[in-house]
């Protein structure tokens, strides 16, 4: 039986002349690495180069099984696959991250969505990037997304004005390199939150002037003053998250949200914020979607001038959350990761345990950032 990504190839590619020209290049043989590349910028993208499958890989997949897995049914539940097993958390920086967002009432995504990195990206992990996703603006949200944990309601309680000096505090104590402000959707606020955004990495990047700082916003309702001020608020890299492909918003997402107002949302910010500035965006796999699909999106996405894309597999938080539809197999994240690439992403992170806040992404990033402002001051 043909794969998907087969028959992704055979269909859509034929009748498109860009298709055809990222097909020629899917084609075109892998560049030479050195046996010890530098720990620069070129060394890491030889690496990224060195560690990627084949190319011809992407269309060497034979069967829909080594595409993804099923997930079974009510009556026949199926155990996940051995490569979604998750790392219990733990660590001396672990500890002590916990312990102050307890004593200071701040939330993070990375508990609130039970995300199976939480242990890895605070403790720093193999690269030593040591990185957390704080959650401003309370946690509860005003919208209901079929896929997200988080409490919801639509009338929150009023976000805390201390919070963006407490965030800013103990995030500058925790020795952290790397940092992402998520927040909660706040459609109940005239500036939708936008404002505490701002107020949040002003007052780190005083305190922590070299520390990177990412805010993973909402869509703000596409509010281009909302976008304009976060995009000018002295941060590194600005995020907002599709979540799915296109064909399947209405789907995954709240009613309130849809793919045209995300995209718009990214173009502004690539507009208003300062040259050098990252936009990054993220969609989960295995909500139904079809590889077709996927590569439209990520050619849309590209298409905005969106630098870093992730992809991770969904998972279900709960029986009353929409359900996985598959899982897909970590040589098919990684097909993904060397199409994107190809595409001219700066950077792809893909794989089952990836999520749009993720420790060895940021460690990429970091080295871009740092990078391109050596380059800048040369």
């Amino acid at each position: 039986m043909n794969s998907r990504f087969t028959s992704l190839l055979s269909r859509s590619l034929k009748s498109d002349r860009h298709h055809n020209y990222l097909l020629s290049q899917l084609f075109s043989s892998s560049t030479a690495t050195s046996a010890s590349p530098p720990q620069t910028l070129e060394g890491l993208r030889h690496r990224l180069a060195a560690e990627s499958p084949t190319l011809s890989d992407f269309i060497n997949l034979q069967s829909d099984k080594e595409y993804s897995v099923e997930v079974g049914t009510k009556k026949k539940p199926l155990p996940k696959p051995k490569w979604m097993k998750e790392a219990i958390p733990g660590g001396e920086k672990y500890t002590q991250i916990k312990k102050k967002l307890r004593e200071l009432k701040l939330h993070t995504v990375c508990e609130e969505a039970k995300c199976p990195n939480l242990g890895e990206c605070w403790s720093g992990g193999e690269t030593g990037t040591a990185t957390a996703t704080i959650m401003i603006l309370g946690d509860t949200c005003t919208r209901g997304c079929r896929f997200c944990n988080v409490k919801t309601s639509r009338t929150p309680p009023p976000p805390d004005p201390n919070e963006p000096s407490n965030v800013a505090e103990a995030i500058a104590s925790w020795g952290l390199d790397y940092i992402v402000i998520t927040s909660v959707d706040r459609d109940d606020l005239p500036d939708q939150g936008s404002g505490h955004f701002t107020e949040t990495v002003q007052k780190l990047k005083a305190l922590k002037p070299h520390m990177l700082i990412e805010a993973l916003t909402p869509d703000f309702r596409g509010d281009p003053g909302c976008v304009e001020k976060v995009a000018k608020s002295g941060l590194d890299v600005f995020a907002h998250n599709i979540e799915t492909v296109e064909e399947l918003q209405g789907v995954v997402r709240d009613r309130r949200a849809n793919f045209k107002q995300s995209m718009d949302v990214l173009k502004m910010a690539k507009d208003y914020a300062p040259a050098g500035t990252l936009t990054k965006t993220s969609i989960m796999l295995g909500c139904g979607e079809t590889p077709e699909q996927v590569v439209k999106t990520m050619e849309k996405v590209r298409a905005a001038g969106v630098d870093v894309m992730t992809f991770g597999q969904y998972m279900r938080p709960s029986k009353r959350h929409m359900p996985v539809s598959e899982y897909i197999t970590p040589e098919a994240f990684e097909n993904y990761q060397v199409l994107g690439m190809q595409m001219g992403f700066r950077y792809v992170a893909s794989g089952p345990m990836v999520r749009s806040s993720y420790k060895a992404g940021e460690y990429y990033i970091k080295s871009m950032i740092e990078s391109d402002r050596a380059a800048s001051s040369s």
